[in-house]
């Protein structure tokens, strides 16, 4: 029985929905980096980014490379990284509405009353 489009796009998202992992993407956008870059850059255990790294790999969305006794990592493709692009894009977006709304609520902060009391303009 094959998944529906919105399910598979669901378990993507939610295959990319930890923090080290779209660390790990967010570097590997400047070219392949072996492991101990990786761990230098991040500050996790050796064991933890390895199994992070392990879930992109088997998702396909990262590459290993050996050379010797090193291992890198690669995106699997220019997409990913125009995704995090795309996701950057949107907070953006939506950190500057959220701070156009919050200058509005801090305007209309009613002025406290003389006696220190915030006026209510219901009552006379």
């Amino acid at each position: 029985m094959q998944v529906p489009l919105y399910q598979a796009k669901a378990e993507f998202f939610r295959m990319l929905g930890h923090p080290v992992r779209i660390r790990v993407l967010e570097l590997l956008q400047s070219g392949p980096m072996p492991v101990r870059e990786l761990l230098a850059e991040i500050d996790i255990e050796a064991s933890n980014l390895s199994q992070q790294l392990g879930v992109l790999r088997r998702s396909g969305i990262v590459v290993s490379m050996r050379d010797g006794s090193t291992v890198s990592y690669a995106l699997a493709g220019g997409d990913v990284a125009e995704l995090l692009r795309a996701a950057r894009r949107i907070l953006t977006e939506l950190l500057v509405g959220q701070s156009e709304l919050l200058a509005e609520l801090r305007e209309s902060v009613p002025e406290p009353s003389r006696a220190g009391t915030v006026a209510d303009p219901g009552r006379h």
